[in-house]
């Protein structure tokens, strides 16, 4: 499974940005680590050499008061209010959840509905920016040096800070560490960003690597741990070389090369890979003695506690094939796109397709005024010109691509044959509850089926009659 690997490599990337190309030379001599499955992808990483450029504050901020998985959060701002950038507008007083943060200073103008990237209802606050920039006065660092800080502290300091994991599954960090605490052994960052065109992750390592390392120093210090992974995939050697420099004699902090392929940024893959442990389903990485954290929430953990930062921004990378100048921003959350993509110099072509995310496991948005949120990591915009053409009716042709490619080791083809026929009970044997949808098997298909459309579709309807079940249960108990 591991293969030992030697890199010398010269590379040079162009950025459309900055009009011009630069040259890296990488030496790094690692056990590049990998998994079962999975696929290899054109990166198309345009961006990785874009420095980070701080996007001007909007004119106003619509911003949703879910951006994690959990409880909505209630406003504790009203319209007429004038608020500061920084200043809670939005609390979970019982339940999984975390507060939201307004990004700018400003009055707030409405609190109203909108569709979030997957389409649901959620109540947002639109805050008309006064240009002033003006820091609430709650805002401190933290008071006590590290060593002299609890694990509940650095709990509570994660929880007011609203942070939630910053890859896409937006789970409240607060819980992800409070649930781990005295069950792990090993704590991993996840650097793989494996999807094509992100490269926000990577940037920030190139940037600001003190602020991943310091935030995982911190979520050591919250588990006591005495050894802590950043796990990097090696198409970013430059990044893998800078942190073993800052790292150089730490017994503390060690890198470990991933193998550059899809789908390594999943937290099972990157378990596997790392440890051998495979994550059962329904089961959390702590149950296996593992705790993983994507590079930008550990930054985001080590802002809240030396600058007392709340979560109010994060890095996007804006790409595709209709953006004139791809960039990497750092975004007020609750920016529409289209301030993204008009700073990006607009578009070129008419866009058929905009993503929130990567084009593997984003969410096709109909909407171009959606909104950055905590787990929007990319918006892509998209043009005919890159969909996958043909005119053939979708067939499989039983060729087992899809599954060489499931790092699940799911039979992909008849989950969808099962799924597409409505056979849910079959689509249960064959395990279909444990596929992570990572689009490897659709992307492997030569006949085309959308078969993690089919799964997912089974999927939903599968939890739909086991909620109403419960819920019949639970009447019949009543009477």
């Amino acid at each position: 499974m591991f293969k030992n690997m030697m890199y010398n490599n010269i590379n040079t990337y162009p950025c459309k940005d900055t009009q011009h190309v630069i040259t890296v030379v990488h030496e790094v001599k690692q056990v590049a680590h990998t998994f079962h499955g999975g696929i290899h992808i054109d990166e198309h990483k345009s961006t990785r050499r874009c420095p980070v450029e701080k996007l001007p504050p909007p004119k106003t901020v619509s911003i949703p008061l879910s951006q994690h998985i959990g409880v909505p959060a209630e406003p504790t701002v009203k319209p007429g209010d004038i608020v500061d950038r920084g200043q809670v507008i939005g609390a979970v007083e019982h339940g999984l959840g975390a507060p939201v943060h307004s990004s700018v200073s400003g009055k707030v103008l409405k609190i109203t509905e909108h569709n979030n990237a997957q389409g649901r209802k959620v109540r947002s606050i639109v805050i008309e920016n006064d240009g002033e920039d003006r820091l609430s006065p709650d805002i401190h660092p933290w008071h006590k040096r590290l060593s002299e800080t609890s694990t509940e502290e650095i709990i509570d300091i994660v929880r007011a800070a609203g942070i939630s994991g910053m890859g896409g599954a937006t789970f409240p960090t607060y819980a992800k560490i409070s649930s781990a605490v005295g069950k792990v052994e090993h704590i991993f960052v996840n650097c793989a960003e494996c999807e094509p065109y992100i490269t926000a992750n990577h940037r920030l390592l190139l940037e600001n690597p003190d602020a991943v390392i310091n935030g995982l120093k911190i979520l050591m210090k919250a588990l006591s741990l005495r050894e802590g992974i950043i796990a990097v995939e090696d198409n970013k050697l430059d990044a893998i070389n800078l942190l073993e420099e800052r790292l150089a004699g730490s017994k503390l902090i060690k890198v470990q090369v991933l193998k550059t392929k899809y789908p390594q940024g999943d937290e099972r893959q990157l378990i596997y890979a790392l440890t051998g442990r495979e994550l059962p389903t329904g089961k959390l990485p702590a149950d296996v003695g593992c705790c993983v954290f994507n590079a930008e929430t550990c930054a985001a953990v080590f802002n809240a506690f030396a600058g007392g930062m709340p979560l109010i921004e994060r890095i996007v990378t804006v790409d595709g094939d209709c953006v004139r100048n791809p960039k990497n921003l750092l975004v007020p959350l609750g920016t529409s796109y289209t301030e993204l993509i008009d700073y990006c110099g607009g578009l070129t072509k008419t866009p058929k397709k905009i993503i929130n995310g990567g084009p593997m496991m984003g969410i096709a948005q109909w909407d171009k005024d959606g909104v950055v949120t905590k787990g929007t990591s990319a918006i892509l915009v998209f043009s005919e010109d890159v969909e996958n053409k043909t005119d053939l009716k979708p067939g499989c042709i039983r060729c087992g691509r899809c599954v060489r490619a499931c790092p699940m080791r799911l039979m992909p083809s008849y989950l969808a044959m099962f799924s597409s026929e409505g056979k849910l009970d079959m689509a249960e044997q064959f395990d279909v509850m444990s596929c992570i949808e990572c689009g490897s098997c659709s992307y492997s298909c030569p006949g085309h089926v959308p078969i993690v459309q089919y799964i997912r579709a089974a999927k939903g309807q599968i939890n739909d009659r086991k909620r109403a079940a419960a819920a019949a249960l639970s009447q019949s108990r009543t009477n």
